[in-house]
């Protein structure tokens, strides 16, 4: 089984070429094909199978002609991944498979076509509005931290830190815990603090995130959106851009009336091979 390896600002993936939807892709092998001792290793899987071919991309076939089918870490679905459409475009480009020098890229996900720009190292993916719905919080090592829920195609939980707490501190080896009642299919939770202004910015902060399915990663592209709408509402603006920095890097989200920009590096690392029967689920 071929297979390439990318990421975007930290956040990895392994990215399985698969056009006619031959794969027989089960939780089991995304398990182990993200496992990083006995596996390749990533953060989720990227099949790249054009739209046409998959039954939950059929629909978007005459608006996209692939479909970005992620899968979190642990053999779980996600509806998006914002660094991950940014690394299958990527992928796209440098496989020919897409031609770069249109205006706009789209991609087909379970969250509806996505477009993409790609800028030469950076590519920049236009995703739904963040839809800020209800309020929450997250309960981490005996703090209880105040949040906003955000629908970005997939829930998040965004958690301002209070002043004199430590981002870097906080324990994100397990999963925060949630209201199950405001989150029945799980959330991202994403944790944030202020950082010194960045020109030609509206906002900057700095970021961690526990996702689900996958532990904490480097880097969430969708919950750094998450993140900049909330930032944005705070300071009293509906549109804006905001620099958010993450454990992997730096990435850039820009809020319009009626999407969100988010853009960031997109960089594939490996190419290869592997035997599915000898990796141990």
């Amino acid at each position: 089984m071929e297979f390439t390896k990318g990421h975007g600002a930290g956040n990895d993936f392994v990215i399985l070429p698969d056009p006619d939807g031959a794969l027989e892709l089960t939780p089991g092998l995304v398990a182990a094909l993200c496992d990083r001792r006995r596996g390749i290793g990533g953060d989720g899987v990227l099949r790249v199978v054009r739209a046409a071919k998959h039954p939950e991309g059929a629909a978007l076939a005459g608006e996209a002609e692939w479909f970005m089918d992620y899968w979190n870490a642990d053999g779980s679905y996600a509806e998006m991944c914002g660094n991950g459409a940014r690394v299958f475009v990527r992928y796209l480009v440098a496989a020919g498979l897409a031609d770069p020098a249109g205006e706009t890229l789209p991609v087909a996900t379970r969250a509806g076509v996505v477009r993409a720009v790609v800028q030469g190292e950076t590519i920049a993916v236009e995703m739904r509005r963040p839809r800020m719905y209800d309020t929450a919080s997250a309960a981490l090592g005996g703090l209880t931290l105040a949040g906003t829920a955000v629908d970005v195609g997939n829930p998040h939980l965004v958690c301002s830190l209070p002043a004199g707490l430590d981002l870097a501190a906080l324990d994100l080896t397990r999963a925060p815990d949630v209201d199950p009642t405001v989150f029945p299919a799980g959330v991202n939770v994403e944790f944030t603090t202020p950082a010194e202004p960045v020109d030609g910015t509206d906002g900057h902060v700095l970021m961690r995130v526990y996702e689900r399915g996958s532990a904490e990663t480097l880097a969430c592209g969708t919950g750094a959106c998450a993140v900049g709408a909330v930032v944005l509402r705070d300071a009293g603006q509906d549109t804006g851009t905001v620099t958010v920095d993450v454990p992997g890097g730096r990435l850039t989200v820009t809020v319009t009336d009626d999407s969100c920009w988010l853009a960031g590096p997109a960089v594939l690392v490996a190419t290869g091979e592997i035997a599915p029967t000898a990796l141990q689920p």
